[in-house]
């Protein structure tokens, strides 16, 4: 059977399951403010510790790295992600998630050719222009004299 290329949009459209989007966006708004929440206990229970500010930031952005790289590896954090979609995009654990799951993919070929090279697959071009982009703001604000 062939098929055009409008032919085979209406065709794909008519069978393709709809999306719940209230659904999809409370979810993602709960799991999303859930990691939130457990961040800022984490935080909260290192500023109990006796950490100043800044030192609590500092350990509770590592805390929830190696959380969230602990539950990648048992392949909850892609269970919790089916639920919470783009809730699971918080930052911090989302770039986590992002460098663990392909080494996990990879290890297969090896430490260095498999999992080492492939571990920034998906977070290399958010570091790339992350940076890239920081840099050119930074070099607007010193041209507008605003640094």
């Amino acid at each position: 059977m062939e098929m055009n290329e409008k032919e085979y949009a209406a065709f794909a459209k008519e069978r393709a399951k709809r999306s719940p989007l209230p659904r999809d966006m409370c979810f993602a708004f709960i799991i999303g403010g859930g990691i939130c929440v457990l961040g800022q206990a984490i935080q909260n229970g290192w500023l109990a510790l006796g950490l100043t500010r800044d030192d609590a930031g500092a350990a509770t952005s590592v805390s929830l790295v190696a959380l969230s790289a602990l539950l990648t590896g048992l392949n909850l954090y892609n269970s919790i992600a089916r639920y919470g979609g783009a809730g699971t995009l918080v930052p911090i654990t989302g770039f986590a998630n992002a460098v663990v799951s392909p080494a996990i993919d990879f290890r297969s070929e090896g430490f260095v050719t498999g999992m080492a090279a492939k571990m920034f697959l998906i977070a290399g071009p958010v570091i790339v222009f992350g940076v890239l982009s920081s840099a050119l703001y930074g070099i607007a604000l010193m041209l507008l004299g605003m640094a």
